[in-house]
């Protein structure tokens, strides 16, 4: 390998996020442009991520990749907490600690997101005009437009349980109790977070043994008004937005749109895949040579 790979932690408010930095081997007196990774909805680090981590890593590009809070090694009650808000602390808490780092040039800090957090990086890099580069595969760029593709495929009466679900979870979170829970992902037809066709198989193909197929049921009051896309016009670095065509639960429109948005800084690919093919496989080797190429050319004037 043509690097080694150390967990390190760093703070983020009040709890600690726990993170593998992945140190290319390099000459003494030179530094490494830095991608900072993080998952997606209910992920932790080693939900199919790794690979990634390894490509690029192997490239000699730095790479952080790190749990949020309340999900996987990193801290937080209640577990299993998606906090939009938390989340994007956790990202700023992460490019500091990058920067902080001894053999990271500073001025090259990348952010590498997918799925959720392919919309979260788009909105770091709107507040954080130090951003160098940005890479969201499959992203979540709508919630409003998310929340009504659920809709669409599961119904009214599953919405209107989820909220109601949500609801219980904040009233109880109030008095101080126990989260109320709902999965992730289910079969078509069960309730859940995401139950498409594809949503259970192509989710449980990328995680371990321990992960917990469960968050907070609070998360369903939020999702509709969280929208990266409204942020795209602030973002002042290249993007890399890469598009699943016929993904079913982070719509594909919503991605392209956000990607007009940004303008002449915007790189879209699109990919005859769905949400979860694009990890694996042939997805997997076209998405992480993408990325690759791109990183190489606006962090290292490669082409």
């Amino acid at each position: 390998m043509n690097y080694q790979r150390e967990n390190v932690e760093f703070r983020s408010h009040t709890s600690i996020c726990r993170a593998w930095f992945y140190e290319p081997t390099r000459p003494a007196t030179a530094s490494s442009a830095c991608i900072v990774m993080g998952h997606g909805l209910g992920g932790t680090r080693n939900a199919g991520l790794e690979p990634y981590a390894h490509r690029f890593a192997e490239a000699g590009f730095a790479v952080l990749l790190f749990d949020y809070r309340h999900f996987g090694d990193s801290d937080g009650l209640p577990r299993q907490l998606v906090s939009i808000n938390r989340q994007l602390q956790d990202w700023a808490a992460a490019i500091a600690y990058a920067r902080s780092l001894p053999g990271v040039d500073s001025a090259r800090i990348a952010l590498w997101g997918s799925s959720f957090s392919g919309g979260h990086v788009i909105v770091v890099a709107a507040r954080d005009n130090r951003v160098a580069a940005v890479s969201a595969q499959g992203p979540m760029m709508d919630g409003l437009a998310a929340t009504l593709n659920t809709v669409r495929y599961a119904g009214f009466g599953a919405a209107f349980k989820l909220v109601g679900l949500g609801l219980f979870d904040v009233f109880r979170a109030v008095l101080g109790l126990s989260p109320v829970y709902v999965p992730l992902v289910a079969p078509p037809g069960r309730l859940a977070t995401m139950s498409t066709q594809d949503a259970e198989p192509g989710y449980t193909a990328l995680v371990q043994p321990d992960w917990r197929n469960e968050i907070c049921a609070r998360f369903a009051l939020t999702l509709a008004t969280y929208r990266p896309i409204s942020h795209a016009g602030a973002v002042r670095c290249p993007v890399l937005i890469q598009v699943c065509a016929t993904d079913s639960v982070a719509p594909a429109r919503a991605a392209i749109n956000t990607a007009r948005k940004i303008g002449a800084k915007a790189h879209l690919k699109e990919y005859d895949c769905g949400h979860f093919d694009i990890y694996v496989g042939k997805g997997f080797e076209r998405s992480s040579g993408d990325q690759l190429a791109f990183f190489n050319r606006v962090l290292l004037g490669r082409e």
